[in-house]
């Protein structure tokens, strides 16, 4: 079935670290607005927008405490809705972030949950006498000792994020009234943070743990009962007020047949899989395997994302393609040729590196900073310590956007810069212009798979009348059959083929028509 979803190719946008319009060093609307005709010129279809809402930023706006207003330090009211029309005008979509599964401690919910244990609000959060053993996914106990009440609360992710206790029908009620209010603001759909995090047992076990690893296994705090049921409600509602709304969900889980079972019929319209787009090594006999995965599971019709690259983890450039043009233009053209919905980071497309932080003072992600300060807990040395926290932080793809004619801001920026980027920028943001361009003109967003194969290093499927041919290894590959070529429709290198045998350069791509 068509739906406008399937055709796009999205783009991510991390709010403070896109284009400053305003001069004080913050990403912003009035900047986004300004470069919507770069977005528009790339062919991008649809926009991710990460949260904007107002925040204290612990978490970098992933801490919400007014789900209805706009942080200023994003601009206004005015402001968005300015951003949101000439979006739509441009026939650019625009998703939001939904982050439900927990608040900012500065929310008034949540003050008013803290302020007695007979409260109106106590039961919107989850309150304990004493805690269990669940570790925080930020690293820590997940939970935080209340003096005036006595009684601990729990965050699945930093002391200042409160989980919201999904039992509670006013917690429902309150969400969907969120839900409400931003789809008669005109957005076009959203994505759901952690969702599958949303509904626990009311017995809290303690989590098992990994004694070979020395780690804990978060087994009951995710994918627990109800959580189906809790969300077929929310897309219940959200398709109840707009059928052509868009969902996808962020599933905290490696396995692939669980995060695709959330994108079944009347719950999320797709969900990311971690397995395939944050891999921390290139390794195309994985990612083959991931692919037939995601292939099997998806058989129903639904479809899986594509994505190397997010605000949770090192830059494509620098992860992935070992800073080798060639490679970046191979798996930006596996992701924008291959079944699936596209998700392309910004930056990603001029070939963005790695931020790395060169003192504490450099260090911004929560994330981060809590590695570090547990790595001097473990009695490790100040520079050990920065070590780790550059290995764990998400600092290193929020870094701001590099533009080729314009500065990111006329002030300094609210994180250091990666290094520049250069020249490879023109030439890989053409290859993505064509591969989008080419997307829309041959049908690839519901074409399904003729074959999905792989020889050595070089990954071939074809898709209607299209054979992708990417030979990530280092020589030449040659693959028999009997070919029908009908014409190059892009290459990065010097393809030749016959009637029984196409011949691939090492590091290229080669998408050719077939008769």
């Amino acid at each position: 079935m068509k739906e406008w979803w399937k055709e796009t190719v999205f783009y991510e946008i991390y709010m403070p670290s896109f284009k400053d319009g305003n001069g004080d060093g913050l990403g912003d609307f009035k900047g986004i607005t300004e470069k919507l005709s770069y977005l528009s010129e790339l062919g991008i279809g649809g926009i991710w927008l990460t949260p904007f809402y107002k925040s204290p930023r612990i978490d970098n706006g992933y801490d919400i405490s007014d789900y209805k207003n706009i942080d200023p330090i994003y601009g206004t009211e005015q402001d968005f809705n300015i951003f949101l029309q000439e979006a739509h005008n441009k026939g650019i979509k625009v998703i939001v972030d939904l982050v439900i599964n927990h608040t900012s401690i500065e929310h008034e919910w949540f003050k008013e949950s803290a302020a007695s244990r007979t409260a109106s609000k106590r039961d919107w959060y989850i309150w304990k006498d004493m805690p269990n053993n669940w570790e925080s996914f930020f690293g820590g106990s997940a939970w935080e000792y209340d003096k005036q009440t006595n009684q601990y609360y729990y965050h699945s992710f930093a002391r200042e994020q409160a989980d919201l206790n999904w039992n509670n029908p006013e917690v429902q009620k309150a969400i969907f009234d969120v839900i409400d209010y931003w789809l008669k603001r005109g957005i076009d759909g959203f994505r759901l943070d952690v969702i599958n995090n949303l509904t626990l047992r009311d017995s809290f076990p303690d989590n098992p743990i990994d004694k070979k690893h020395h780690k804990q296994i978060h087994m009951f705090d995710k994918n627990q009962e109800g959580i189906i049921e809790t969300i077929k409600e929310i897309a219940s509602f959200i398709k109840n007020k707009t059928n052509e709304a868009f969902m996808v969900g962020e599933i905290s889980s490696d396995e692939v047949e669980l995060i695709a079972s959330y994108s079944e019929d009347d719950l999320l319209d797709v969900t990311f899989n971690f397995n395939f787009g944050s891999i921390e090594d290139l390794d195309i006999n994985y990612l083959f395997e991931e692919m037939k995965k995601m292939e099997e599971v998806h058989s129903n019709g639904n479809y899986p994302t594509l994505f190397f690259g997010s605000h949770d983890m090192g830059r494509l450039w620098s992860r992935l393609a070992s800073e080798k043009v060639e490679t970046a233009e191979l798996l930006a053209a596996l992701m924008l040729t291959a079944k699936g919905v596209p998700f392309i980071y910004f930056g990603d497309e001029i070939g963005m590196e790695d931020f790395v932080a060169e003192t504490t003072d450099d260090l911004r992600d929560i994330q981060g900073i809590m590695a570090y300060r547990l790595a001097l807990i473990d009695d490790q040395t100040q520079e050990q310590a920065l070590k780790i926290a550059n290995e764990k932080t998400r600092d290193k793809a929020r870094a701001p956007m590099q533009w080729e004619d314009d500065s990111f801001s006329t002030n300094a920026a609210w994180i250091p810069s990666a290094p520049k980027v250069g020249e490879r920028r023109h030439r890989l943001s053409l290859f993505y212009k064509k591969l989008i361009r080419l997307r829309k003109m041959h049908a690839l967003s519901y074409e399904t798979y003729v074959f999905l194969k792989l020889q050595k290093q070089l990954l071939y499927f074809q898709r209607g009348s299209v054979l992708v041919l990417l030979n990530f290894g280092l020589n030449v590959e040659k693959i028999k059959g009997n070919w029908k070529v009908e014409s190059v429709l892009l290459t990065n290198a010097s393809v030749k083929w016959s009637n029984t045998e196409i011949e691939i350069p090492a590091l290229s791509v080669a998408i050719l028509t077939l008769r």
